[in-house]
């Protein structure tokens, strides 16, 4: 064998001990190969929910081995509808998915968007979330007590702050808490930020009286001490927070967050099962599921057809939701 044989043989062979090694078969394709090239679109700005879904899950698909370098990139704007148009533009790409949630689903509805959930290929539901009413913690407001008397008092001097557009978490827990407290959701002064990055900026910085946003994007920033939780949206406590649920607080109010992953139409059934297959993989791995734990996250896996019909239902209920709000036609 010549010596140009043999450096080409050592170099492959090289190659491939440098390849890491899959969590069990279900990782990637079905034949046990590494996914490459995998792009996950974020529909809004960075430090928001589904930026740390993403970030996350890439994390977890590169240190589980069970992909190769995963790219995530923010494309905000409308709520996440931006995002969304551009993945129904995408047909047949196997390599892109979009970090989304009940967020997209409201955006849907309030901006109008010619882009539908119904374009898209529903790969996996992720997580549930409890929503946390939370104030900076020099806020006057040391209860949901304080907050409501004051709030009932002068509603539009009372600015709440939210992480996503109107129809989104965000929006929908406010002006469900707001209805059960006598208010009428069209006099809530409502702001509505680019994701919990920017929500943050505004609750430390006094613009907004309180926020509600997704446990888990807080959760470092209540570690600290520096937003003090007020109530969570679930139905029962959440570890590790010292808050009541707002009905154990006397808002008659139960509302969790969710999201997912979806890709572009027209997928064939290979590439497709190759994708819900990834995230079923991802769900077994120790990296995932410490994330959860983090990050106050509750597993609520829903894959491929299921999370159809899934989406499919989210989509009628939160159109109800929002007439009955007065918020949508």
């Amino acid at each position: 064998m010549r010596i140009g044989q043999v450096l080409t043989a050592v170099a492959a062979v090289a190659a491939l001990l440098l390849v890491p090694p899959l969590i069990g078969a279900a990782g990637g394709g079905g034949d046990g190969s590494q996914v490459r090239g995998l792009r996950i679109l974020v529909p809004n700005s960075p430090g928001s929910g589904y930026d740390l879904t993403a970030r996350t899950a890439a994390t977890a698909l590169e240190d589980s081995g069970l992909t190769g370098s995963v790219e995530v990139f923010n494309l905000p704007g409308a709520g996440g509808t931006v995002g969304l148009g551009r993945t129904v533009t995408e047909s047949g790409n196997d390599r892109l998915v979009m970090s989304m949630g009940l967020g997209v689903v409201g955006a849907v509805f309030t901006n109008d968007s010619p882009a539908k959930l119904a374009d898209v290929t529903p790969v996996a539901r992720l997580t549930e979330e409890s929503e946390v009413v939370v104030v900076a913690d020099d806020s006057p407001y040391r209860s949901v007590d304080d907050l409501i008397a004051v709030w009932k008092a002068d509603p539009g001097g009372v600015p709440v702050g939210g992480g996503s557009s109107p129809g989104g978490p965000d929006h929908l827990a406010p002006m469900l808490i707001a209805q059960a407290i006598g208010l009428a959701p069209r006099d809530v002064n409502y702001v509505a930020y680019d994701g919990g990055g920017e929500l943050l900026a505004a609750i430390l910085g006094s613009k907004v009286a309180f926020g509600v946003s997704g446990v888990g994007e807080y959760a470092d920033q209540i570690a600290a001490g520096e937003l003090r939780v007020l109530a969570v949206s679930a139905g029962e406590r959440v570890a590790g927070l010292d808050a009541p649920t707002l009905r154990e607080a006397g808002v008659d109010v139960e509302f969790t967050n969710w999201r997912g992953v979806v890709a572009p139409p027209d997928l064939d059934e290979q590439a497709r099962a190759e994708l819900v297959d990834l995230l079923t993989a991802l769900r077994g791995t120790p990296q995932w599921t410490e994330a959860l734990q983090r990050n106050g996250w509750t597993d609520a896996f829903l894959p491929g057809e299921g999370f159809g019909a899934f989406l499919t239902a989210e989509n009628d209920r939160v159109a109800d939701v929002l007439r009955g709000l007065g918020l949508a036609s």
